[in-house]
């Protein structure tokens, strides 16, 4: 589900070592779970029914490829924090980067919600900000400001 929720909408995993274990578990767990459910479960009608989903899940990462699963397992890093919203400090924007391994870096500039330190919800930073009244110009590197959710 967190696979689904990181990879479709605009939830993302902030935490390296959690979106590692998503994508990672993903990989490993699906075959696994084909495998347990195809030779522990004894009567015909639960296997087939308990091994549809694992392989309808091992099919979509046939068809995306692994290498392309465990390519997108970095997570986003703030480098810089743009603007903090002066009424919620737990709103900001901010320059992230992505390491893609041997392709480099993924640049972005978004708003960010954080919902817990695990877990943010991003958007797109509206043309005006300058002119918003909420926005207060922070451009500090992350190791300068402390932050509520780092």
């Amino acid at each position: 589900m967190l696979f689904l929720l990181d990879g479709l909408t605009s939830f993302d995993i902030k935490s390296q070592s959690a979106k590692s274990f998503v994508y990672f578990g993903l990989l490993v767990g699906t075959p696994l779970t084909l495998i347990w459910n195809f030779f522990v479960i004894k009567t015909e009608t639960n296997r087939i029914i308990w091994t549809v989903f694992p392989i309808i899940v091992l099919v979509f990462i046939l068809i995306v490829g692994p290498m392309k699963i465990m390519f997108s397992t970095g997570a986003w890093r703030t480098h810089t924090i743009l603007y903090q919203n002066g009424h919620l400090g737990f709103k900001t924007v901010e320059f992230q980067m992505q390491d893609v391994g041997a392709f480099g870096y993924n640049e972005r500039t978004i708003e960010v919600f954080y919902l817990t330190p695990f877990f943010i919800i991003t958007s797109e930073v509206p043309n005006d900000i300058d002119k918003r009244v909420e926005w207060v110009k922070v451009d500090k590197d992350v190791n300068e400001l402390e932050l509520k959710y780092p």
